[in-house]
């Protein structure tokens, strides 16, 4: 199932998005008894999603509107809690930073030892079509990081690797932008990471009962037009299991959490000179079987 949230005449509303990918169904109409919200909605958990995969089918017309009619928010517009993310968990995109001189925290190795664990402001999230205000960066040095979202559908501490996929809701696309002087300047990366409106995401959740397994992703991110990452999923260091139980085994995962799992080689900082985003520039994420979200620099 692909999930998403939207705004019409003024009320925040979550639908399906069906097979042809331009009509959405609009769950108030199928069963006015289910919640509004994404992360409402997610509480309920699987059984909400058989509940409703067993009544769209069959539903009205009146409730189904053009995708192009509405204005599409992130999935989850509002997180409950700071977004989880990755650092340097594709092998040559942690070379690649490791050599670019921005990384405060580099050692001897590129490659990490243990998953690097750190977050982004839930004010950071977007919309996956939304603009980047770049204007926040003060710096002018704004990278961009395409990268798998992972959403949690169950509550858990202490996950085993083997159980991971069960806490596992689904997945979506999304671009972990990065103010690259701040993040250096301040050592840790929350501050360079959590600009507002600096984590589109979208433009669905794909539920992983239907997305399959994230080995068969295909990532690739655009700059206007021009292809700048394109890796599998499957070459990820660290891969979602391990973050799982990484995660989990320090901090209670919470339905609703969004792990953004890291992003391939490719980025700005690994040209030479660097290539940062200017205002105009139009940034496209893309993730094979997700979708796409594209942001224009402001």
């Amino acid at each position: 199932m692909r999930l998403l949230s939207f705004t019409m005449a003024g009320k925040q509303l979550i639908g399906v998005l069906k097979q042809d990918r331009r009509t959405v169904i609009d769950l108030s109409l199928v069963d006015p008894s289910l919640p509004t919200d994404m992360n409402s909605f997610i509480d309920l958990g699987a059984g909400a999603i058989e509940r409703v995969g067993r009544i769209i089918d069959s539903t009205s017309p009146k409730a189904e509107k053009e995708l192009s009619d509405i204005n599409l928010l992130s999935p989850i517009p509002v997180p409950r809690r700071n977004i989880f993310c990755v650092g340097r968990n594709y092998y040559e995109h942690a070379k690649e930073f490791h050599d670019s001189g921005f990384d405060a925290t580099a050692g001897k190795s590129a490659v990490p030892e243990d998953p690097i664990i750190f977050t982004k402001a839930t004010t950071s999230m977007s919309g996956p079509f939304d603009p980047i205000p770049s204007y926040y960066d003060t710096s002018n040095s704004t990278d961009y990081e395409g990268e798998l979202a992972v959403i949690i559908g169950s509550d858990g501490r202490d996950i085993n690797k083997e159980d991971a996929f069960d806490f596992v809701y689904g997945y979506s696309v999304s671009n972990d932008v990065t103010a690259r002087s701040l993040q250096h300047k301040h050592k840790q990366w929350f501050l360079g990471k959590s600009l507002d409106g600096y984590y589109p995401m979208g433009p669905v959740i794909v539920t992983s009962d239907e997305a399959g397994h994230p080995d068969t992703f295909h990532l690739k991110t655009l700059v206007n037009g021009e292809e700048r990452q394109n890796s599998s999923v499957a070459d990820l260091i660290f891969d979602i299991p391990t973050l799982i139980e990484c995660i989990s085994s320090n901090i209670t995962l919470k339905k609703g959490d969004i792990i953004a799992t890291g992003t391939p080689v490719g980025v700005g900082i690994g040209y030479e000179p660097p290539i940062f985003l200017k205002k105009g520039d139009l940034v496209e994420v893309e993730i094979d079987p997700i979708g796409s979200i594209r942001n224009r620099v402001e």
